[in-house]
């Protein structure tokens, strides 16, 4: 017994097993502590904001963390993706993006990161479908009275998007091409202001994902001319298909994706994989997922590396053939 040591009294007793819960405690403490930004690259308001709103509970519980949502849509997008580029490859700041990441360096001059050289993609998640939607006092509710009032019109009609090269801006550039007619475009910095002024009607129509102009949609401050997917969604199956409505080729892919900054470790990489597929299977994300009418499909990280290599090229071609101005 150590003779210099105090009374082993009831208080003390007490303290100590105070001190000892309170350092069982500390490391689920800590946990808890943990936050993980993700960085969108998008405003709010956008189809990615609203997706990834939807899973952050489930992905904060899946990485057993605090998840925080970071819009930094500045320069279409750029100044994120560059707040990323420049994080630590420790898995606290990730990032949900779509197909703007591997447009952009076919419509920029020059970047300050490579792309995907500079990130890790970890996970395709899945795709949101894309609505061409116009303020109510245009005349036209279908695709045949829409392309002839633009062709009667020849670049009288205006439309925005998220910004230059943007997947909306293609999009709609896209469908211009397919029907033959002409367009002025509007680049906004964000699609939340795009949407508001097509809402107010400084601009006649606009691409959008579905998810962020749902609420517009059905309180009737837009009109959908029709989706750009194969087969109606269950989320909105009163618009019908530009492919039944005679425009066939008129299909976009907008598709959303997890990724890192470059470097991050291989176990990390699993990890956050993982928290994503748990976290996309929820099912009150998936409940909400199927309201938006986003298609989930989590691919494994192997695939997704592979696809935004082969998806920078398709989109180069795509950027070419609609003749977007570099910037």
């Amino acid at each position: 017994m150590n003779r210099f040591a105090p009374p082993l009294t009831r208080r003390r007793t007490l303290q100590g097993l105070a001190a000892l819960g309170a350092g069982a405690l500390l490391p689920e403490a800590r946990a808890q502590d943990k936050v993980v930004k993700f960085i969108l690259p998008n405003a709010t308001g956008s189809g990615v904001d609203a997706i990834t709103r939807a899973a952050q509970n489930a992905l904060g519980k899946a990485l057993g963390a605090s998840v925080i949502v970071d819009n930094q849509p500045g320069a279409g997008g750029i100044v994120g993706l560059q707040a990323l580029a420049r994080s630590a490859p420790d898995g606290t700041t990730l990032s949900v993006v779509s197909n703007n990441v591997v447009i952009f360096p076919s419509v920029y001059k020059s970047l300050p990161f490579n792309m995907p050289g500079d990130f890790t993609p970890i996970a395709i998640c899945g795709f949101t479908p894309v609505v061409l939607v116009v303020n109510p006092k245009v005349a036209a509710s279908n695709a045949k009275e829409f392309t002839a009032l633009l062709k009667a019109k020849p670049g009288e009609l205006n439309f925005g998007s998220g910004g230059n090269g943007t997947i909306l801006h293609l999009a709609a550039e896209m469908y211009l091409d397919a029907v033959g007619a002409k367009a002025r475009h509007i680049p906004y910095k964000g699609v939340g202001p795009m949407v508001t002024d097509l809402i107010g009607g400084q601009i006649e129509f606009g691409t959008v994902a579905l998810p962020s102009v749902q609420g517009h949609l059905k309180s009737g401050a837009l009109r959908a001319i029709g989706v750009a997917t194969q087969q109606r969604i269950p989320a909105a199956p009163e618009i019908s298909t530009f492919v039944e409505q005679g425009v066939p080729s008129y299909v976009v892919e907008a598709w959303f994706a997890v990724i890192g900054p470059k470097g991050l470790p291989a176990a990390e990489v699993k990890r956050v994989h993982d928290a994503v597929v748990a976290a996309f299977a929820a099912p009150d994300v998936k409940e909400t997922m199927a309201k938006q009418g986003n298609v989930i499909d989590v691919s494994s990280t192997e695939y997704a590396q592979q696809f935004f290599r082969s998806e920078l090229a398709k989109y180069a071609a795509l950027v070419k053939k609609a003749g977007v101005e570099l910037q």
